[in-house]
């Protein structure tokens, strides 16, 4: 969605509210209207996948808050295209009352035009002049964790920033509330110290409350890293870990705790690849988000496994790409990308795959560590 002018502080939070009360106040045809905002119910015994299209928002994640859906992503509708000099159209936001949608129109989270005070340039020019892009918005909230003031805050990745001096390529941007905006006028725009996510890669903001949010990193040689966020999460602690897994050729990492098992659950693609449709996911386990990852082995080949080996989850991944994990309700979602393999991706859809894990499947019995996909 391009947007020619600057929005300011006050006329964005009137348009979040305006959008918010459209998606809320009518109903679908048949339906009550939503109640007052509670507890999520407990996730249905049996979940379903969702595809969602027509939405310009990609490369994102979904979260829930007080009943209502938040969709986040990258836009591409004004022109953007990954690898060439072009307009940015920078990180949008839309809502529902399910997955399913439908969904608002998406609301710019914050302005090209605006100046990175660590780059000391223009988004646009960060971002789109640099062909390099920006990518990757994760938004969380200080609430059960660190300083739990509820505050709303948005982290993404500028590849260019690494390119041009290794700085890491990450910001952390504090907004007004779900919906934006973020940085401006009295809310900082910060380059996170970084000891362990140094570089430039996809990445995830996994929950861990009550410690702060685990960072989880694509590093340059594609091996991933992780590193704790700080009570404010606005930037790291170090102390975290390299090369998890052992593995290389890999990106887009993403994790949640099974609810079954205790079990943390990282998910990554595997093999890396930009904008591939059917890029394969895969798995690795441990005890702790701070303890070492294991993905399994390929010790059975005759028994089904993927040329990939036992840590396979799916060979195609919907005909599309995974990005990272989301929790709605208590059930894990594989957020996938379904690209459509072109340097413009605004009219790429997104697919939510349930995460049901079995437990590793042992030396001898078929692979069953997770349901199979529906997709």
């Amino acid at each position: 969605m391009a947007m020619r002018m600057r929005v300011t502080a006050g006329v964005a939070g009137w348009l979040a509210c305006l959008l918010l009360a459209s998606v809320l106040a009518a109903p679908a045809a048949g339906a009550a209207t939503p109640p007052p905002a509670a507890t999520p119910a407990p996730a249905a015994a049996t979940a379903t996948g969702v595809t969602i299209t027509g939405v310009d928002l990609h490369d994102g994640m979904m979260l829930q808050s007080g009943g209502v859906y938040y969709l986040y992503g990258t836009m591409y509708g004004c022109g953007y295209q990954w690898g060439l000099a072009s307009p940015w159209c920078g990180f949008g936001v839309a809502i529902a009352r399910a997955p399913a949608g439908p969904w608002s129109k998406p609301v710019r989270l914050f302005a090209p035009s605006g100046v990175s005070p660590s780059a000391k340039m223009t988004w646009q020019r960060d971002c789109g002049d640099s062909k390099a892009g920006c990518f990757n918005p994760r938004m969380i909230q200080r609430s059960g964790w660190g300083t739990d003031d509820g505050a709303w805050i948005l982290w993404f990745n500028a590849p260019a920033d690494y390119t041009r001096s290794r700085a890491n390529a990450y910001y952390a941007m504090v907004c007004a509330g779900p919906m934006g905006p973020c940085g401006g006028t009295g809310r900082a725009v910060i380059k996170p110290s970084l000891s362990d996510c140094t570089g430039n890669g996809d990445f995830s903001l996994v929950l861990d409350a009550p410690r702060p949010p685990m960072m989880l990193c694509t590093m340059p040689d594609q091996t991933l890293s992780s590193e704790r966020l700080t009570a404010t999460g606005t930037g790291g602690t170090g102390g975290g870990r390299h090369n998890l897994a052992g593995l290389t050729r890999t990106e887009a990492p993403g994790a949640y705790r099974d609810p079954a098992t205790g079990t943390w659950i990282m998910t990554y693609t595997d093999p890396n690849c930009g904008y591939c449709a059917g890029a394969p996911t895969s798995y690795a386990t441990a005890p702790a988000l701070d303890a070492a990852w294991t993905a399994p082995k390929n010790t059975d080949p005759a028994l089904g496994a993927t040329p990939l080996g036992r840590r396979g989850i799916s060979a195609t991944s919907c005909g599309g790409q995974s990005r990272t994990v989301v929790t709605l309700r208590g059930q894990a979602y594989q957020f996938i990308d379904l690209w459509l393999g072109t340097r413009n991706e605004a009219r790429a859809g997104i697919r939510l795959e349930p995460l049901v894990y079995h437990g590793a499947s042992p030396p001898g019995k078929p692979l069953r560590a997770f349901d199979a996909w529906t997709c």
